[in-house]
């Protein structure tokens, strides 16, 4: 039992060393990846397209509302 215990506490004291992880090295997040780039050009279209569809749909109902009145 003791031949297996001492090693097998060994190798566990010596895996915590108490050294720190290297640093990850730092990326700008904002930066897009190329290969995503369409996408994101497709992206930025539809929001606009929202925006132009959600301007229409009010002004079709005030249209509407001043038509009932």
């Amino acid at each position: 039992m003791m031949k297996v215990l001492v090693p097998a506490l060994l190798l566990l004291l010596a895996a915590c060393d108490g050294s720190v992880a290297p640093p990850e090295p730092e990326v700008d997040p904002r930066q897009p990846n190329p290969a995503f780039e369409t996408q994101i050009q497709a992206v930025g279209k539809a929001r606009a397209v929202e925006g132009q569809l959600l301007d229409a749909a009010e002004a079709q109902r005030q249209q509407v509302d001043q038509a009932t009145q």
